[in-house]
């Protein structure tokens, strides 16, 4: 199949963004066990509603610099959107609502951050000047925001409240240990690529000497522990969101994570063999223990311009 491309008829672009909807819409309605007008089918709406109306000042000024922030602030405003509209306010449905806004706030810095230093997102430059397409990455974005945080969704949408047991602390405790290690690898990687001494090179040192993802995988982990943690209430439907940690997890192992970003790591550092040596004995996602050898250069590496790896969910939605 051709790669669909500014070329591209329009009518493509949009038959997509639809199935985006038709999809999202078919898990809300088997998720709340096809109740009609659900709080789930609701949220799977307006989380489309969210993304399409900032899309249409920024189609208008061609710009595409509200689209990170439209993607963190759709999982915020979504969390807190699926837990006032019922209003149970249960302990279990707080924390677990508190841990997404904490997780959507810090990567809409992350991300604020990101392009203030590239100065704009170059991503996007060819995209925006098709408006069919450029819309599709919209829809794309709103499938990955209710897809993602549906486990959220259903607990809020639960008129139930068990006693807080293992199985939400086991859930809780794999959130904590997932984001502390995803907030650690973006801050490694963060400093060692506004350092003078190792910019342009890859990185081999701390949670990355490890892992050579080390970031994605605690961003599946802290997928997982909220998925845990949300059970504790769940119907049988309900459970349909264990697409939430599978979506997350086949778009960074197969999709636009890892894939885009080893390929741009071997067309810049294929012909170096000490990171050929760092790749063939570093874990590609699951950190484990490894030997890492004395670097000539003192302190190893990664480029300034691979910084779209810190940007877990920005690169996955590239898919488009």
């Amino acid at each position: 199949m051709a790669r669909l491309s500014n070329e591209s008829p329009g009518y493509a672009f949009y038959a997509i963004s639809i199935a985006c909807l038709l999809i999202a819409q078919s898990i809300a309605y088997l998720a709340s066990n096809f109740e009609f007008l659900s709080q789930v089918a609701w949220l799977g709406l307006f989380s489309f509603l969210y993304q399409w109306i900032i899309f249409i000042p920024s189609a208008y000024l061609r710009t595409a610099a509200y689209f990170d922030v439209a993607g963190s602030s759709g999982y915020f405003v979504l969390a807190l959107y699926s837990l006032f509209r019922p209003g149970y306010f249960y302990t279990r449905q707080i924390i677990v609502t508190l841990c997404v806004l904490v997780w959507a706030a810090r990567l809409g810095w992350l991300l604020y951050q990101r392009v203030q230093r590239a100065g704009g997102d170059s991503r996007f430059d060819e995209i925006k000047q098709h408006n069919a397409r450029f819309f599709n990455m919209w829809s794309i974005q709103a499938l990955w925001v209710f897809l993602v945080s549906l486990p959220v969704y259903c607990l809020n949408s639960n008129n139930a409240d068990p006693t807080l047991g293992p199985q939400d602390m086991v859930g809780l405790g794999l959130w904590l240990v997932g984001f502390s290690i995803e907030v650690v690898a973006d801050l490694q990687k963060t400093v060692h690529n506004t350092d003078p001494a190792t910019q342009g090179s890859f990185i081999q040192t701390g949670l990355w000497n490890h892992s050579r993802h080390p970031n994605y995988f605690g961003e599946i982990v802290l997928w997982c522990g909220l998925l845990i943690t949300s059970a504790s209430t769940f119907d049988w439907p309900q459970y349909i969101s264990i697409c939430s940690p599978l979506f997350v997890t086949y778009l960074l192992l197969e999709v636009s994570g890892i894939p885009l970003l080893e390929a741009k790591a071997d067309s810049k550092w294929g012909h170096d063999e000490e990171y050929r040596a760092y790749k063939e004995r570093t874990p590609k996602l699951v950190p484990w223990f490894v030997t890492q050898p004395e670097s000539d250069l003192g302190v190893p590496m990664i480029s300034k311009t691979d910084d779209l790896e810190s940007d877990v969910t920005q690169e996955s939605r590239s898919c488009g």
